[in-house]
């Protein structure tokens, strides 16, 4: 299986890097191949515009989607958007791994999902949800909290981590027609002792195979 890891914190160190290496190990030693697209280190630009085109659809007015679609037609996009669309392409699974800021990803995930998911290459009418292009792929949240599994329940001040994540994991990933299963959530990891964390990473790992071996038919 090919899997994709869009990765997006800004600090090498931080407890999102450590699961980022954890799923990298975990699935290279079950036999699987292992790609990162670090946003960071490869100073991926989250804001949109005409820089995303090589081609031109109405020079005049810029439609953002209608610009999308031409390109996708023509071939059109920039580099940095055709290397991640074929990361995209390649990939069986994709998990992406990021620290919920504001309620909800990282601005320069975000803009990935704006530049990179776009109108024609990652969905178009009629190709939404189940009927959606990436059917045949995997989609999975990992991401870390700074609250405490208490503040994300029902009835506390941020509410279910399912209904905070709404936004992400239905109307992004379920969007495009992914398998998508539930996030992997290691909450107040800036909080937790090293035990704590060993624990998650454990259970991180665990989860990966997991999944990959409910996706691959027993021969």
């Amino acid at each position: 299986m090919n899997v994709l890891l869009v990765y997006a914190h800004p600090e090498p160190t931080s407890f999102t890097a450590a699961l980022k290496h954890a799923a990298v190990e975990a699935l290279t030693a079950a036999g699987h191949s292992v790609e990162v697209s670090d946003l960071y280190a490869e100073n991926f630009n989250p804001v949109a515009g005409r820089h995303d085109f090589i081609t031109v659809h109405d020079a005049k007015r810029f439609h953002y989607q209608n610009e999308q679609g031409h390109a996708h037609a023509n071939a059109g996009f920039a580099p940095d958007i055709v290397r991640e669309q074929q990361r995209v392409l390649k990939a069986d699974m994709i998990v992406w791994l990021f620290p919920i800021w504001w309620g909800g990803v990282p601005a320069i995930l975000k803009g990935w999902f704006e530049r990179v998911m776009a109108f024609g290459f990652a969905y178009a009418d009629g190709k939404r949800f189940d009927s959606g292009f990436f059917k045949n792929k995997i989609g999975l949240l990992c991401l870390t909290t700074g609250g405490t599994v208490e503040r994300f329940s029902a009835g506390n001040v941020y509410g279910p981590v399912e209904q905070v994540l709404y936004p992400t994991q239905h109307l992004m990933v379920e969007y495009l027609g992914m398998k998508s299963y539930p996030p992997f959530v290691a909450y107040a990891s800036p909080r937790i002792d090293e035990a704590g964390r060993k624990a998650y990473l454990a259970q991180w790992r665990e989860r990966l195979i997991e999944i990959t071996k409910d996706a691959v038919p027993a021969l």
